[in-house]
């Protein structure tokens, strides 16, 4: 029973980590470049969304809720990292609202049912012979969210050491981030075009 449970939450932990789906890493990245170690509440927060709508769509996908065309959805899966990416250097340099759940909460979300449902194909295989597939799909969840507070807080930290002891302002890091992370996402887009 532990062994099945360390397998599913391990699984969760690498399809984030795994080199071969860096997208998911780089949306994390540019969902986090905007914020400091003081704002972790909102970036738990938007973390938490993000997984939220990835185990939604897994759900959907694990009963047969919803079919999508894994191309369209391949290819939408580096759309939303430029757009967090786009959102990001058209609001460099201005401070995240503190208080309202906006925008970004929802698109987060909606993002993250894109992006689960990447790996909607996968998932169903992994629960197709499981008794109880909502034991498999929370504890897949935990594994996901393990993976992305791992990688935001590498993100804070980098981002930490690059505006104290490199001196780049908060905006020109936020640009450089994404400017890069678009430089990556387009390739992917041009690629997968259904």
């Amino acid at each position: 029973m532990l062994d099945e449970f360390w397998f599913n939450v391990n699984h969760g932990i690498n399809h984030v980590l795994d080199i071969n789906g860096y997208d998911h890493v780089l949306f994390l990245m540019v969902l986090t470049v905007p914020y400091l170690f003081k704002d972790w509440k909102r970036v738990l927060f938007l973390v938490t969304t993000f997984t939220l709508g990835h185990t939604l769509s897994l759900v959907l996908a694990a009963f047969n809720v919803i079919r999508i065309n894994v191309s369209w959805v391949e290819f939408l899966i580096p759309v939303t990292i430029i757009l967090v990416a786009v959102f990001n250097v058209f609001t460099a340099g201005k401070l995240p609202q503190k208080n309202k759940i906006g925008v970004l909460f929802f698109s987060t979300l909606f993002f993250g049912l894109i992006h689960g449902l990447g790996f909607a194909r996968e998932f169903q295989l992994m629960v197709g012979a499981s008794d109880n597939k909502w034991a498999v799909l929370f504890e897949f969840a935990i594994g996901i969210e393990m993976a992305q507070v791992i990688i935001v807080f590498i993100v804070l930290i980098v981002s930490y050491i690059m505006q104290t002891v490199f001196r780049f302002s908060r905006r020109d890091w936020m640009l450089v981030v994404s400017s890069i992370v678009i430089g990556m996402a387009i390739p992917m887009v041009l690629e997968r075009i259904p």
